[in-house]
């Protein structure tokens, strides 16, 4: 009675925590938010009697015009006006004349994402969803877990808007009078722009398995980075990233569901990636790497080096994928290593998520949660704030790049806001954290337009294997070509060994006479290991790279076998050998003095004949020369 008694109070107590932290989302994510409405952002040009200002909340996708603005005018659709299904027609909104389109739609009965995408497919330059009751705006938002085939919310380009049931039914009524609605929606002002400094925050998580928000962050995070570091890196921009966390009720801190999710004792919580509480990753895991990230940051600012979060993010990404069963404090170790972090001072930036303590940092994470100013609370993952304006739209690097650039004080914007886009060489500086081989010059790292990757190289025809990051490896028979195959290598007296073998697609094997890992190798000493020269009577005297053996006697030495043998022919064989010898030597000579005797008395005779046709010449030259002399001495009296 006893046991069943505690079982179903255990039932009890579990379903007690899953209904708690359902309702926690549920409250995280729509109770007490103050959701961002751009004020006078849409102002009515006609007719002249409606004219005047209105407030919209700009949806949560698609690509609001951040410092500009549009004019358009007005359709509402006669027939499927709440945008549920694809306009008739080969785009039915889109005017003769050049003025975009704005198109009216109701809400209701389908996705906010839905309604825009199918307008956008009819023409429309912008779109504003009129709500059905009175109640204060809130922002349009993509389905959570909606991931449709021909995935429509990232092909939404253009802007939409929530305006208020009042405004909607005016310009309802105005176009059923058959009046020409002229509006313009106004963005310039929509990000505060006081100095020459954007500051933005970034919220996130390092959790990969949320699905198409974790997607959504991800990529954003890797194609921002380049714009990211250069503006950071030129002080026009101060970058935060911050993390989400929640706290586990005291009736619920020793339950196991909530010390598998929070550390410090239930004070900083994550959902379980899986959503699953006895299968793969626990909550704790995520709320400990998030925690590592923040960290991450906070110590790579303190030497002016903030950027770094975004390499370490990125690769964390990529080497270190729950989906790949790699998502552990060891992987995260290698990535900070290989981009020269200090470990141990972000590991005291950590503490310890077993003590029943405050945490620094989190502690201020759920505190910056909360809206200040004109900054809603953030309640939404992922959110990115400009100058303390949560920012609308799509996550995409030239639509956030804008933004970023709406919050420069005139004329004090950087290059980058400037032009079109820009490209950066991330493999200038630590070698974007790759592998290399100094000596041979030789690198991992790939410059690409979106950043950098770590990809092992093709070089001459040599192709290297290995992951790109920590190691990369020779493969092929033309490997030793390029730095001896990454393999030992040395000369000494005259004689070169090497442990990279032609033969061999990979790998390095010391060569005999030496011993080692094939990275490096050492000499063996065959006569102190007694591994060779072991015949009776024998002598052995160590040499680099092999050894010498003498035998007794007038015994031949044969190291193949490591014996000796007595010395084949005789006396009288090595007697007539030493005539032979001698007389080919004599011969050789006696021809050597003939052939030169010969060549010197053939030259003399020619030169010779030269010499004899020019000899009159110079005896006449040199009479001419006495006879004139005196004529020469009379001339200097």
């Amino acid at each position: 009675m006893k046991l069943c008694m505690a079982f179903h109070k255990n039932i009890i107590v579990s379903s007690l925590f899953v209904v708690w932290l359902l309702l926690f989302l549920v409250v995280v994510r729509y109770v007490d938010g103050r959701f961002v409405v751009e004020k006078s952002s849409i102002k009515v040009l006609h007719p002249h009697k409606l004219r005047s200002n209105h407030d919209g909340a700009i949806g949560n996708f698609g690509v609001p015009d951040y410092g500009g603005f549009i004019v358009g005018s007005l359709v509402y659709p006669e027939k499927g006006s709440h945008g549920c299904q694809p306009f008739e027609g080969d785009k039915p909104f889109k005017f003769k004349s050049n003025r975009p389109t704005i198109v009216l739609i109701d809400r209701g009965e389908c996705y906010f994402a839905l309604k825009v995408w199918h307008a956008q497919l009819a023409g429309a330059a912008a779109v504003f969803v009129s709500d059905t009751i009175e109640e204060p705006l809130l922002t349009m938002d993509t389905p959570d877990e909606s991931r449709d085939a021909d995935g429509y919310i990232e092909k939404i380009g253009i802007p939409s808007a929530l305006i208020e049931k009042s405004f909607g039914d005016m310009l309802k009524e105005a176009l059923s009078n058959k009046d020409e609605v002229l509006l313009r929606i106004d963005w310039r002002e929509s990000v505060p722009h006081p100095d020459n400094r954007v500051e933005y925050e970034f919220w996130t998580n390092s959790n990969d398995e949320c699905g198409v928000r974790c997607d959504e962050q991800m990529n954003f995070v890797k194609n921002f980075k380049g714009h990211a570091q250069i503006l950071e890196r030129g002080g026009y921009t101060l970058f935060t990233p911050h993390y989400i966390t929640w706290y586990c009720p005291k009736p619920f801190i020793l339950t196991s569901q909530c010390q598998s999710q929070c550390i410090n004792h239930g004070r900083y919580c994550a959902p379980d990636p899986e959503k699953d509480f006895g299968e793969g990753y626990q909550g704790k895991d995520v709320v400990y790497e998030n925690l590592r990230q923040l960290c991450v940051h906070r110590v790579a600012n303190e030497t002016n080096r903030s950027w770094v979060w975004w390499d370490y993010v990125t690769d964390f990404h990529v080497r270190c994928s729950m989906k790949e069963k790699r998502y552990s404090k060891e992987c995260a170790d290698d990535v900070m290593k290989s981009l020269d972090l200090p470990i141990e001072k972000i590991k005291k930036c950590m503490g310890d998520p077993e003590a029943d303590v405050e945490n620094e940092v989190l502690k201020n994470e759920q505190q910056l949660q909360i809206g200040q100013g004109s900054r809603g609370d953030v309640t939404i993952l992922p959110t990115l704030v400009i100058n303390d304006v949560q920012y609308r739209g799509k996550l995409e690097r030239t639509t956030v790049l804008k933004a970023v650039c709406a919050g420069f004080k005139e004329s004090t914007e950087p290059a980058v806001c400037l032009t079109g886009d820009i490209e950066t060489n991330e493999c200038l500086e630590r070698n974007g954290g790759c592998w290399r081989d100094k000596d041979a010059n030789i690198t991992a790292c790939k410059d690409t337009f979106r950043g950098r990757i770590c990809e092992c190289p093709v070089v001459k025809g040599v192709q290297y294997r290995g992951d790109g990051y920590t190691s990369c490896e020779a493969f092929g028979p033309a490997r030793c070509s390029i730095n001896n195959g990454g393999c030992w290598s040395e000369t000494k007296n005259g004689l070169t060994f090497s442990a990279c073998s032609e033969s061999e697609v990979n790998g390095c094997r010391c060569p005999v006479g030496f011993r080692g890992d094939g990275k490096k190798c050492e000499d063996i000493d065959e006569c102190k290991e007694r591994s060779a020269c072991q015949c009776d009577g024998c002598s052995c005297k160590d040499t680099w790279g092999g050894y010498d053996c003498k035998c007794k006697g007038d015994l031949l030495y044969i190291k193949e076998q490591d014996v000796c043998i007595e010395r084949s022919g005789s006396k009288f064989g090595r007697v007539f050998a030493f005539v032979v010898v001698a007389v080919v030597v004599g011969a050789a000579l006696a021809g050597y003095i003939f052939y030169k005797y010969r060549l010197r008395s053939y030259m003399d005779s020619e030169i010779m004949a030269i010499m004899s046709q020019y000899m009159p010449l110079d005896q006449h030259n040199n009479e001419v020369q006495v006879e004139a002399q005196p004529l020469r001495q009379q001339g200097t009296v």
